[in-house]
């Protein structure tokens, strides 16, 4: 299978079963979209365009790529036989939060539960789950999550420290990451972030007008104002530390780059700007009218992430941050992020789910860190619910970039696991798209420079 696609005066050939991208000329580019390579039709309509000779040439060449494998690559006929070990938790410290966002999975923190904190005990037991269930795997991940963490900080410095001297005993490194909305963000918090952190995401929309429509504070007035200069100073803390400035557009704020843009010139150069995925009639809502719109925003988005190369006002988009020669391998290209066996997410009460966006639906509980998991048979579906097993994924070109999608997007609109959320398989290939191109236009870059 070959996806091809043009962007910004330049086109490609994606083999998709290879991941091999070629950059071609119009003539390869036209006898791959004519159907003449394969076919050998369409002839009368090429010797308009170009000699015969010329046509004769690249079809040779097709064919000798072909040959090697790299282009019309046979498929990956491959079974998952691999049985996943758990590496990372999301720990669900605080069902609580001091902001009441619009359009909040969570229901503004409380994940349609009583609002709680999460015990130093229970938070222990998490980690020691994790520890004692992550086979021969060195590297853990840990993201403390919410609601807002930051409302349960004592503990979530206490498990960090727990963290850091049960790791030594087990031969273990955790990563330690923290997803804040910035409220309750201060110096000393941030000294600690620094010192234990690998990571911190910092939830912010974009423009103050923007924010302030989504993001508002408990007495309902908006967020931005209280929040940007302690997001500034946090930043401007992390040195060279990771860190990430996290948005979600929506329906209402179609015209993003003007968001990643503003975020841009606050000094902030580590960004991400995701779609709202909220349920059908949601104000908010992103429709399948409004597509077309996304899609030709992000070419807004790659031309202005275009421009900023080599200059001082550079950045990184996370959705355009590809690696070509180091990527995931072929079992994480077809079983995705790992819920409910690599991954799992665990609430305040010490329930087990297999990712936090299923957290508070009790048809999804496996079970809890008394018991350990239980329900194998959730468990199970998550795993075999892979790309490989997706009608609508087998003949997507997309399907090793993206996975098969997100697991809870396609159970909220569709309930079926192996039925991907259309709307964002849309939007994901126009990223990928984007992201190749700016992948061609820096080696371009590089080269000129050599």
């Amino acid at each position: 299978m070959v996806h091809l696609f043009e962007l910004d005066n330049k086109k490609f050939a994606v083999d998709v079963n290879s991941g091999i991208i070629h950059e071609l000329d119009d003539v390869a580019y036209d006898l791959l979209g004519m159907d003449y390579y394969k076919g050998k039709d369409n002839l009368e309509i090429l010797l308009t365009k170009y000699p015969k000779s010329i046509i004769d040439e690249v079809d040779a060449e097709l064919e000798e790529l072909e040959k090697q494998g790299v282009l019309y690559s046979m498929d990956n006929d491959i079974a998952l036989k691999i049985k996943p070990t758990l590496k990372a938790i999301c720990l669900n410290v605080a069902h609580d939060c001091n902001l009441t966002c619009r359009y909040c999975f969570a229901s503004q923190g409380d994940y349609k539960a009583k609002r709680s904190l999460m015990s130093f005990d229970i938070g222990k037991k998490a980690l020691d789950f994790l520890l004692q269930n992550s086979g021969t795997r060195n590297n853990l991940e840990v993201d403390f999550f919410g609601g807002e963490p930051l409302m349960n900080f004592d503990v979530v410095r206490d498990l960090v420290h727990y963290g850091r001297q049960e790791e030594i005993k087990y031969g273990k490194n955790f990563r330690f990451t923290i997803t804040t909305n910035g409220v309750l963000l201060n110096e000393e918090k941030m000294a600690f972030i620094n010192s234990h952190f690998d990571n911190i995401v910092l939830s912010l929309d974009g423009r103050k007008t923007v924010n302030d429509k989504i993001r508002k504070t408990l007495n309902g007035k908006g967020s931005y104002d209280l929040i940007i200069p302690k997001m500034k100073q946090a930043v401007e803390s992390r040195k060279d530390k990771s860190y990430f400035i996290r948005g979600t557009f929506t329906g209402e704020n179609l015209d993003f780059t003007e968001d990643v843009a503003h975020m841009r010139e606050l000094g902030f150069t580590k960004l991400s700007m995701e779609p709202v995925v909220t349920e059908p009639g949601n104000p908010l809502e992103i429709k399948a009218i409004d597509l077309e719109t996304v899609k030709k925003e992000y070419e807004n988005l790659y031309y202005f992430y275009k421009n900023s190369m080599g200059s001082d006002k550079e950045f990184n988009f996370f959705h355009f941050e590809m690696d070509l020669e180091n990527g995931p391998c072929l079992y994480k290209r077809i079983s995705g992020c790992g819920a409910g066996n690599e991954y799992v997410a665990i609430t305040p009460e010490g329930q087990i789910y297999p990712c936090h966006q299923f957290v508070g639906d009790k048809d999804f509980i496996l079970g809890d860190l008394e018991t350990g998991i239980l329900r194998k048979d959730i468990q199970n579906m998550f795993y075999s619910s892979n790309v490989m097993e997706k009608e609508d994924c087998r003949q997507c070109w997309a399907k090793y970039f993206c996975s098969g999608g997100c697991h809870a997007n396609a159970y909220n609109f569709n309930k079926d696991f192996l039925k991907p959320y259309k709307i964002g398989c849309e939007m994901e290939k126009k990223r990928i798209e984007c992201a190749i191109r700016l992948k061609s236009e820096r080696i371009e870059r590089d080269d000129s420079q050599n």
